[in-house]
């Protein structure tokens, strides 16, 4: 049975690997890096930074991710994708001589919005699972804008840009945080009474910030995070939208 430890860390800024996670670095065998295609190679050059930050010993073995099929319904789509994920993984460990853990570095949490989990839950012989907490994106957002993530005694609600173009505002919720969104789905919202808060790159020196009445603030977000994605050919954001008395 082999160890597998997954470690957030952070959204890209090395300061956010705490102390925990940089020791289960330094216990790692083998570290698996996922290259994610042309114009994504930051992704996986911070994770050798933070290694090399870190002073891991860990053997570093990367892999090409799998494509999602377009084609497929999305849950479809999705769970095949995760099953192609767990059959590299299980390849690249299968053919290793392992003296300790295997870990993967995960952005932000393993357990907020990432699959990584479920993925490792496809393994056969399932490992001995540990998972390493990370900041995530919800608290370097809060963070780099200096505001509280949620009212006094006010509930938060966390969803999906999918979500929120599928189905609105979900009823009665007060404070929304919406994640995986690449369409800005702010722009379905009806934008009276409504304040933004949305940044991408959190945490990182390329960190680009927005916030205002959603009206005013919308048109902004748009053209910079279009501009931010060309220049990088890659953006990972959020953003909350709080409804204002």
């Amino acid at each position: 049975m082999i160890d597998l430890c997954l470690i957030g860390i952070g959204t890209g800024n090395p300061d956010h690997v705490t102390l925990q996670a940089r020791a289960a670095l330094c216990e790692a065998a083998l570290v698996l890096v996922p290259r994610k295609g042309v114009g994504k190679e930051d992704l996986a050059d911070l994770r050798h930074q933070i290694l090399t930050a870190c002073d891991s010993p860990a053997r570093v073995v990367e892999f090409e991710m799998p494509l999602r099929d377009e084609t497929l319904p999305y849950a479809v789509r999705v769970e095949r994708w995760h099953d192609a994920i767990a059959e590299r993984w299980s390849e690249i460990i299968a053919r290793e001589d392992l003296s300790g853990p295997v870990a993967l570095l995960v952005w932000g949490d393993p357990g907020l919005y990432d699959s990584t989990l479920r993925i490792a839950a496809r393994l056969h012989p399932a490992p001995r699972l540990r998972v390493i907490p990370g900041i995530t994106a919800l608290q370097a957002l809060t963070a780099a804008h200096a505001i509280p993530f949620n009212t006094i005694n006010g509930a938060v609600t966390v969803t999906t840009g999918r979500r929120l173009r599928d189905h609105g505002w979900p009823e009665g919720a007060e404070t929304l945080v919406v994640m995986l969104d690449g369409e800005c789905s702010f722009t379905r919202l009806a934008p009276e009474g409504v304040h933004i808060w949305w940044g991408a790159y959190l945490g990182m020196a390329e960190q680009v910030l927005v916030s205002g009445a959603l009206a005013q603030a919308a048109p902004q977000i748009i053209a910079k995070r279009a501009e931010a994605r060309a220049r990088h050919g890659w953006i990972m954001d959020t953003y909350l939208l709080r409804r204002q008395a």
